[in-house]
């Protein structure tokens, strides 16, 4: 199964059962000051527990720096 997170192509023999799983299988770092879009929807943190990943989903993840 294919997903692209970030313009780069990732394989798995069996996708996360949902969006938070793909966050703590890949990023498990960052919890806090990130955004996600699935296929250009914003999914809020809230509902990555219920959001269900497809194959050959596109997935842009944003983290928030701080800067002066």
């Amino acid at each position: 199964m294919e997903l692209t997170i970030n313009h780069q192509s990732h394989f798995y023999d069996q996708l996360p059962s949902s969006l938070e799983g793909l966050m703590l299988l890949e990023f498990p770092e960052k919890t806090k000051g990130i955004a996600v879009a699935v296929n250009n929807q914003v999914i809020p943190k809230t509902a990555w527990s219920n959001t269900t990943l497809q194959h050959q989903d596109h997935i842009l993840i944003i983290s928030a720096t701080q800067g002066g």
